[in-house]
């Protein structure tokens, strides 16, 4: 026996369960003879089912018309009311406005039920549903004492239905679920849930919270996705009857919110029945929209810092997706849209119009709203240029799920992008402060780096630093012994030659006849060998003539047999290098860092790189077009290297030696040399640093990894500040142990330190710290403050250092010259690494 999903019908449907259970008047339900005035009886009468002898029960009053008895058989059996025949003594209940009186049917009386009655291949559900509607029933009227344990009994039978819902065939679990919807089981659960009684509410509450929960749980992927028509009937019949703020409506609304964004949606036109379309998903967008709006100006101007409901944010995301999705494929208009929308006088453009002016409505709405609250936020936390700034609540990373939505409703509509851009540029500092605060993955943000101009160093590095795996603890050191004399060809086979995931946790690093362990050996292990590989005379990399601390690889390395190994050996150093938080003293060369973030080399990129090659091109390309095409430069599609001693010719192009330059092909000769110059002669080498690099990354992050810096974020990490050591800044991130800060020996020791040229400054800076190049925040950036220790050695002792600690130790030296020649020995370049333990 089937129902057919009439809209109507379920109105009427649900209006007579929702009169039948208030006991109050409803004109479908219960209609009165004009000249009826006597009260009403209660009766209770049987309907016998022809065929299948199956025998009904039902109450209802003297008065209840024949339609009221039609409707309440299709609410129990399925069958629509049109469908039945109601017989009584051999005649046919046809006048559906007669009553029961009328027709002269009383207490115990017997009618039957005959006519067209539809199969269904789900009798089971039928009656279960039918069980369970009976049970809330006489919850409603009084006939079971309202205690929490109905909440039992109701759920037992929620989950009974979903346990004998079809598994293995889909289209018969849609027609499964229908039932559900059909059978007005959600009317009644509403109906007890807006009870005044509270056990009856309570119970209702906790059954459909626990059926929804376990529509995942209980039933496969695309049956659980064919149960949005449920939870959809429960949203629209608790928002009539309770509103928005209800808990348990904002319940449904985000579990429907939750399939929706993994099923998506369809447009009005959508053939599929197994689709909300745009029509029933969009209210709920405006609906949430509009929640939002409210609750964000809420949160401005308010000293008690009323925060964002992350559910609702949620729920803004999840219905903006598949809202978005349609709107980018489906809408008839050009994309991206113009807005005001062009004219479009077809039927599907006009139903679409409502929806795209709504939503730009929406957008430019939150984006005033996000930023007034984060200027308050910029105000509150007195944020400075660096995007440092207090402690701040969770909930303000909420801001940052909107601003992500905001960005990808932007790209929908022509010139929102720019506005929307525009907007982060004025928030900056807020928008740089909540990302570094709040940030888990790399990924998340990658919206933002899209537009680099609205990032500082401080999130760039944040990011970047994701990528790179945390330090893990002792338990899982690589342990290295190392030979000073074979500092190289050692340190290559403990990194080059060991699995990646080893070196993913920690180093532990000692040097052979040295008793010097722990993480100051360990920063002078990098410093040495990093130095030591883009060292030009190992071959490897070359510097950059006119900046000579940048380097990039030497088209000529394969003199070394080894030399592709050692590229990604040194791939390997600078990464965890940037692990360790180590800085090492070398930079890369911009043509070497545009590489390994696989973007274009330009003309201008190869200033410093090559500068007799970079004039040579710009002279090309500025030269008269006349006097290029008479052939003066006498150039063809052809370059010259040096390889191995020897010199050979390479086309630039097929026929390149026959093909002449002139003023038409002149920049492609100019690209395809740089390429040939900066890329195909160096590709090997920079295949397996980046190897070597995403040894300790992975493949995938390598690239992102570069890509969301830039070349001078790089060098900061790598290099550091690059300024002189502060005397300020050294001092006031010095402690004593043993000294007092007014003994004259401090006194002497700075007014010392002061005095001495800024190289051998660092080299005092090294002897105690193992570190020559300051982080870029300088010695706040450091793990620790430095330390001064007083020692009970006799005068003639120099000063020693404990590198791992940062600590310093001198005795009471008895005048300023004697303690002048002793930092004077242990701050000479060779040997300035030979004292203390590290």
């Amino acid at each position: 026996m089937g129902l057919n999903n009439n809209s109507t019908t379920n109105k009427r449907k649900l209006n007579d369960f929702v009169a039948d259970q208030m006991e109050v008047s409803v004109p479908s339900a219960v209609k009165m003879r004009k000249d009826q005035n006597l009260p009403p009886t209660h009766i209770q009468f049987f309907v016998r089912l022809f065929p299948g002898g199956k025998t009904l029960v039902i109450q209802a009053d003297s008065n209840d018309s024949v339609e009221s008895v039609h409707e309440k058989i299709m609410l129990i059996t399925g069958i629509p009311a049109v469908e039945q025949r109601l017989i009584y003594r051999g005649k046919q209940l046809h006048q559906w406005d007669q009553t029961l009186s009328d027709c002269g049917i009383q207490k115990d009386a017997s009618l039957e039920l005959v006519g067209r009655i539809r199969s269904t291949g789900h009798p089971q559900a039928w009656q279960l549903m039918n069980d369970l509607i009976s049970l809330i029933s006489g919850i409603l009227k009084g006939n079971y004492p309202a205690v929490n344990s109905n909440s039992y009994y109701i759920l037992k039978m929620l989950i009974q239905f979903l346990t004998i819902t079809p598994k293995d065939n889909t289209e018969k679990a849609y027609e499964h679920i229908q039932i559900f919807i059909s059978s007005s089981a959600p009317s009644a659960l509403v109906m007890l849930y807006m009870s005044s009684n509270y056990a009856n509410k309570n119970s209702a509450d906790e059954s459909v919270r626990s059926f929804i929960d376990s529509f995942k749980s209980k039933l496969p992927v695309p049956v659980y996705n064919g149960c949005v028509p449920i939870v959809l009937e429960f949203c629209k019949l608790l928002r009539g009857a309770v509103g928005i703020d209800d808990r348990l409506y904002n319940k449904c609304r985000s579990s429907l919110g939750a399939i929706v964004e993994s099923t998506g949606i369809a447009t009005c036109k959508a053939e599929t029945k197994k689709l909300l379309a745009l029509q029933d998903v969009f209210p709920f967008v405006c609906e949430v929209a509009s929640k939002l709006s409210y609750d964000l100006e809420l949160t401005m101007g308010s000293t008690k810092l009323i925060g964002l409901s992350f559910s609702i944010v949620r729920d803004f995301t999840v219905f903006m997706l598949p809202v978005r999705n349609v709107i980018r494929w489906q809408v008839p208009f050009r994309f991206p849209i113009t807005f005001p929308l062009e004219e479009d006088d077809t039927s599907e453009g006009v139903y679409y119009k409502e929806y795209i002016e709504c939503l730009h409505h929406i957008f430019y709405d939150l984006l005033d709203k996000m930023e007034m609250c984060l200027r308050e936020l910029e105000d509150r936390l007195g944020l400075k240029e660096n995007g440092k700034g207090k402690p701040i609540a969770p909930w303000w990373s909420q801001y940052l799920v909107i601003l992500k939505e905001l960005n990808s409703i932007s790209k929908l509509y022509k010139g929102l992008e720019k506005v929307f851009w525009q907007k982060m540029r004025q928030i900056k500092l807020s928008l740089c402060f909540l990302i570094v605060s709040f940030a888990k993955k790399s990924d998340d943000y990658g919206w933002v780096l899209e537009h680099k101009e609205v990032t500082n160093f401080e999130l760039r590095r944040h990011l970047a630093m994701m990528m790179l795996p945390e330090v893990r603890d002792e338990n899982a050191m690589h342990e290295m012994l190392i030979d000073r004399s074979q500092l190289l060809e050692e340190s290559f086979e403990y990194i080059g030659q060991a699995d990646s995931k080893l070196l993913r946790g920690g180093l532990f690093m000692e040097f052979k006849h040295e008793e010097a362990t722990g993480p100051g050996v360990l920063r002078e292990w990098f410093l040495l060998v990093c130095q030591a590989v883009f060292n030009p005379q190992n071959a490897l990399y070359v510097a950059c003539p006119n900046d000579r601390r940048r380097f990039f690889p030497n088209p000529a390395s394969k003199v070394d047999p080894l030399h592709l190994e050692y590229f990604r050996f040194s791939g390997r150093m600078i990464a965890l290098a940037l692990m360790h938080k180590i800085q090492v003293g070398v930079v890369l060369g911009r043509v070497f860092f545009l590489l390994l973030a696989e973007k274009n080399i330009s003309l201008e990129d190869i200033r410093d790189a090559d500068p007799y090659l970079y004039s040579s091109c710009k002279q090309i390309l500025e030269m008269d077009p006349e006097m290029v095409d008479e052939d003066t430069l006498g150039l063809t599609f052809v370059c010259e290297m040096e390889e191995l001693g020897s010199r050979k010719v390479i086309e630039l192009c097929p026929n390149g030696k026959d093909t002449v330059v002139n003023s038409k092909n002149r920049i492609k000769y100019v690209n395809l040399l740089i390429r040939h110059r900066f890329v195909s002669s160096i590709a090997e080498q920079v295949a397996q640093f980046s190897r070597g690099f995403a040894d300790i990354t992975t493949s995938r992050l390598q690239k992102s990894f570069f890509r969301c810096l830039n070349l001078e974020d790089l060098d900061l990490m790598l290099d550091g500040s690059g300024s002189d050591v502060s005397m300020e800044d050294w001092k006031a991130h010095t402690d004593y142990n043993g000294y007092k800060e007014s003994d004259p020996q401090i006194s002497w020791f700075w007014k010392i330190v002061a005095s001495m040229p800024a190289e051998q400054r660092k080299v005092l800076l090294f002897f105690w710290t193992s570190i020559t190049h300051l982080p870029l925040e300088g010695f706040g950036g450091l793990a620790s403050k430095l330390h001064i220790y007083k020692t009970s050695e006799s005068y003639d002792h120099l000063p020693s250092a404990k590198t791992c600690f940062y600590r310093i130790c001198f005795p009471p030296y008895k005048s300023m010259a004697i303690m002048q020649d002793r930092l004077r020995i242990i701050t000479q370049e060779h040997v300035g690494c030979s004292f203390g333990t590290r």
